[in-house]
């Protein structure tokens, strides 16, 4: 039995939760012991808003060891890992501790603040001999690996075109502020350039116009251009200024030699190009829960971790650099190093 704690009980600690819960209940060698966060009295009692639900606006923790410091929580309470739902700029200081002192990391994305604290982290890794996930949820989203799935078969051909949006109202707290969180782009773009990252490698240059709209947040607006040597055209576009009923949206469409595949959200939509179309059948579950499945397969197995390495996780953070600083240059060609 996998004995895990989780620091940070804001929105995705609490969207962790949920999973390990279900994780628990569904059978998995797994348990949630202790939930540490500096703010755990108020929070258990209140809601934290998030541009996705929880399963619950108020929990009851009751069956839980509490704590507000994360020292206590480690002296008191043996635990195999560690689930870090903190915010960004404290993940590489508090991963790296943990990995250096024998625990499991399991860290929220992004990796780091900066590309240069997430090598760190690579180091650590290797340093400890101990596993470091990095919670890239769309490599393990069903609509994602469909697409990935329908990439590396050829069945429809190369890609010639590929599409991502995300989009949601604004955030609250450290999240708009951008020496803390890297704004947009480090926290809600980052996701589609990591997979973009993931479905085609690392791209030889980008180029990204962005803007600024909320004080002190960085850019909240932006549009990248990932160049490939085979000549595809990528483009990925996120804002978190959607504000009113808008809500939260995530996609792609995709364009093939031989079809399209595209990704309203909610399913996927095939488009052979001289067949019916269908719509794919995927897993009910969420990334969020299948991260976290394959991050007890590879401890329980002694796996070494391949669908989220660290070290391509720090690598996606030095592709959202490449673009702040072409945004910087109203959209100037900047090569990926």
């Amino acid at each position: 039995m996998l004995r895990v704690g989780l620091v940070g009980f804001g929105f995705m600690g609490r969207m962790n939760f949920d999973q390990y819960v279900q994780l628990q209940e569904d059978g998995h060698p797994i348990s949630l012991v202790a939930i540490c966060d500096p703010q755990i009295k108020v929070l258990k009692h209140t809601k934290s808003a998030g541009n996705m639900n929880t399963a619950h606006e108020v929990y009851d923790l009751s069956p839980y060891s509490l704590y507000e410091n994360l020292e206590h929580m480690l002296e008191k309470e043996e635990l195999d890992a560690i689930s870090l739902a903190v915010p960004t700029y404290l993940h590489a200081e508090m991963t790296c501790s943990l990995l250096e002192r024998g625990y499991h990391v399991f860290c929220e994305k992004p990796m780091a603040r900066h590309s240069a604290e997430a090598w760190k982290m690579v180091a650590a890794v290797q340093s400890s001999g101990k596993k470091l996930l990095i919670g890239h949820c769309l490599r393990f989203w069903p609509g994602y690996e469909y697409l990935k799935g329908i990439i590396a078969s050829g069945e429809f051909g190369g890609v010639t075109e590929a599409y991502f949006y995300r989009g949601s109202g604004a955030p609250k707290g450290w999240l708009v502020n951008d020496e803390l969180s890297g704004g947009c782009m480090l926290d809600m773009h980052v996701h589609d350039t990591d997979i973009i990252h993931h479905l085609f490698g690392k791209p030889d240059k980008v180029s990204t116009l962005g803007r600024k709209v909320l004080p002190g947040s960085g850019y909240d607006i932006v549009s990248t251009h990932y160049f490939y040597q085979d000549g595809k055209v990528v483009n990925a576009q996120a804002d978190w200024t959607l504000e009113g009923d808008f809500g939260f949206y995530m996609g792609y469409r995709i364009n093939f030699e031989r079809g399209n595949v595209v990704f309203d959200g909610a399913e996927v939509k095939v488009n052979p190009n001289r067949q019916p179309g269908f719509i794919a059948k995927l897993s009910s579950h969420t990334g969020y829960y299948r991260e976290l499945v394959y991050f007890l397969k590879i401890i329980q197995n002694d796996e070494p971790v391949t669908l989220c390495m660290p070290e391509s996780a720090a690598q996606s953070i030095e592709i959202i650099e490449a673009e702040i600083q072409s945004a910087d240059q109203e959209g100037a060609w900047i090569r990926i190093r």
